[in-house]
C-alpha cells in the first residue's frame, strides 16, 4: 500500500480493488487488515498477554476472529483524552457451509450450505464460486482457507420452468445447494478446504515468516486434520471498474469492506488531532444482528477501551469525562435511489450514486444520526472537500439497521452513521461509484484529524 491514497482517487481504487480480492471472509478482512497495520508500524497485541502505557504516537491493533479493532495515540494523550472511533463490519451476507457438508443428488456431488444473514439468493446463481474461511484442528491451530472457484448453485433452465420470469421463487434449502462435481464418491470439501490451508495466507507479502516455512514446521494438513470450519462461499469474479466514464465499481462485498478500507486507510495516512486517540473496529456478524463477542454488540470495543484507558492511568472519573468528549461515526453502505423502483425510495430525498457519502437518518433511532452528529459529519466533509448527501427511508419501506444504534448503547458513545450510496445491495455482486468511495476515506481521515 502506498502512502498517498487519500490524495489519489484511482490508486485508492486500485488498492481497495485488491483488498476486496484479499478478503473472501471476514477472518481474511481482519487478517489482511492487521497485516497491512503491522507493515507500517502498527504493534499486534494478544489479548491474554499485559499491553503496557499507551504513549503519544503508539500504535497499536488486536483480532478477534473476524474482528479487528486498531488505535493511534495523537500527541498530547492524557487519561482524559476522547477517542475517536470509525465503526464498520467485515461480514456479508451469503452462504456458510454445513457440518458434514457432502452429499450427493441425481449423480452431482453437492454440499450442504445455510444462508447467512439476508442475501439477494437469486444474485448467487449461475456464479463462479469458492470456499473461504478458517479451519481449525484438532490440535486446535487455526488456518485461513480460500479455494479457486468449485462450486455452482445452477438455476433451472426456462425449458422446465416457463414461469420463472413472472416470479422467481426458491426454496432456501432445496434450491441453494451448489454442485461441485458429477457424482465421485472421492470428492470432499474436508480435502479441498485442507489444501487450501496448506497455501500462502492473507497478508502473505507482509509477512516475516512465509506460510511455506510455518508449513514445513507445523506439517501439511489433511482433511482428517480438521475439527472444525467456519467458512463461507465467495463470488470468485474480481471487483472491476465499469461505466461509460469508467465511473463505477461492480464488486462482490462492497457491504461493508467499503467502510472496512476506507478506516483502515485513514487511519495509516491521517494524525489523530492531538490530545486524541483515532480508533478503527470492523466488527464481525453485523449481518445477523452483531450479537457475538466479535460483534458490535459484543464486549470487543469496550474491553479494548477499558485496557487503553488503564494504559494512560485513568481513573473511573476521568475515563466517563473522556467517554463524553468521544464520538464513534458508524460507516455503512446504504442506498442509491434506483431508476427503475423509484417509487421504493423519500420522494424528495434522493441520496444518487457519484453525489458524495451519504449522512443516514432515521427517526426511530435505526440509525444514531441527530443534528449534532449531522453537523460533526459535515464539518468532516467540509474539511475534506467532499460532497455530501442524506438518506431517509420512504415510510412505507422498513428501514434497515447498523452497528451505530448498537454501539452507542452499549458503549454510550455518541455516534452519526453514513456510508456509501450502493445499487444492488445485498446482491452477490454490488455497485458503486468511485468518487464515493474515495470520499468516504477522505472525510473519515479529516474526522480523525479532529474536524
Amino acid at each position: 500500500m502506498t502512502e498517498t491514497l487519500l490524495g489519489n482517487r484511482d490508486e485508492y481504487i486500485n488498492e481497495f480493488i485488491g483488498f476486496v480480492g484479499s478478503s473472501p471472509s471476514s477472518y481474511h478482512a481482519a487478517r489482511f487488515s492487521a497485516a497491512i497495520l503491522t507493515s507500517v508500524g502498527f504493534t499486534e497485541h494478544r489479548e491474554e498477554e499485559a499491553w503496557g502505557p499507551v504513549a503519544a504516537g503508539s500504535r497499536g491493533l488486536v483480532v478477534r476472529e473476524g474482528a479487528i479493532i486498531a488505535w493511534h495515540a495523537g500527541e498530547g494523550v492524557t487519561a482524559t483524552s476522547p477517542v475517536r472511533v470509525l465503526g464498520a463490519h467485515t461480514d456479508s451476507p451469503g452462504f456458510v457451509l454445513k457440518p458434514q457438508p457432502d452429499f450427493t443428488a441425481a449423480g452431482w456431488s453437492q454440499a450442504g450450505v445455510e444462508i447467512y444473514g439476508g442475501p439477494l439468493i437469486n444474485s448467487w446463481l449461475d456464479r463462479d464460486l469458492g470456499f473461504a474461511g478458517r479451519v481449525v484442528t484438532r490440535s486446535g491451530e487455526e488456518r485461513l482457507v480460500c479455494t479457486q472457484a468449485v462450486a455452482r448453485i445452477p438455476q433451472l433452465a426456462i425449458h422446465l420452468d416457463r414461469e420463472a420470469n413472472a416470479g422467481l421463487t426458491l426454496d432456501r434449502q432445496r434450491h441453494t445447494q451448489p454442485i461441485l462435481a458429477v457424482s465421485a464418491p472421492e470428492t470432499s470439501v474436508m480435502d479441498l478446504l485442507a489444501t487450501a490451508a496448506n497455501m500462502p495466507q492473507p497478508g502473505e507479502e507482509f509477512a516475516a515468516e512465509p506460510t511455506a516455512v510455518l508449513v514445513a514446521d507445523q506439517g501439511r494438513l489433511t482433511a482428517g486434520d480438521i475439527a472444525g470450519a467456519d467458512v463461507r462461499l465467495y463470488d470468485t469474479q474480481p471487483a472491476s471498474r465499469i461505466g461509460a466514464r469508467n465511473e463505477f465499481l461492480a464488486s462482490p462485498r462492497l457491504d461493508n469492506l467499503s467502510s472496512t478500507f476506507a478506516g483502515l486507510v485513514a487511519l495509516i495516512e491521517t494524525e489523530p488531532a492531538a490530545g486524541t486517540i483515532s480508533v478503527f473496529a470492523s466488527f464481525d456478524h453485523e449481518e445477523l444482528g452483531s450479537e457475538t463477542r466479535s460483534g458490535a454488540a459484543g464486549p470487543f470495543l469496550e474491553d479494548v477501551l477499558v485496557r487503553l484507558r488503564a494504559g494512560l492511568g485513568a481513573t473511573p472519573d476521568e475515563a466517563a469525562r473522556a467517554l463524553a468528549a468521544s464520538w464513534c461515526l458508524s460507516a455503512d453502505a446504504g442506498h442509491s435511489v434506483h431508476p427503475n423502483y423509484q417509487e421504493k425510495h423519500d420522494p424528495n430525498v434522493r441520496p444518487l450514486a457519484g453525489q458524495g457519502p451519504m449522512l443516514k437518518v432515521n427517526a426511530n433511532q435505526r440509525y444514531a444520526s441527530d443534528a449534532h452528529g449531522a453537523a460533526l459529519w459535515q464539518r468532516a466533509c467540509d474539511t475534506a472537500g467532499v460532497q455530501t448527501q442524506a438518506f431517509v427511508s420512504n415510510n412505507t419501506v422498513p428501514c434497515g439497521s447498523t452497528i451505530g444504534p448498537i454501539t452507542a448503547t452499549r458503549i454510550g458513545i455518541r455516534t452519526v452513521d453514513v456510508g456509501v450510496p450502493l445499487l444492488s445491495m445485498h446482491s452477490a455482486r454490488e455497485l458503486v461509484h468511485v468518487d464515493d468511495l474515495h470520499g468516504l476515506a477522505r472525510a473519515i481521515g479529516a474526522f480523525f484529524a479532529g474536524a
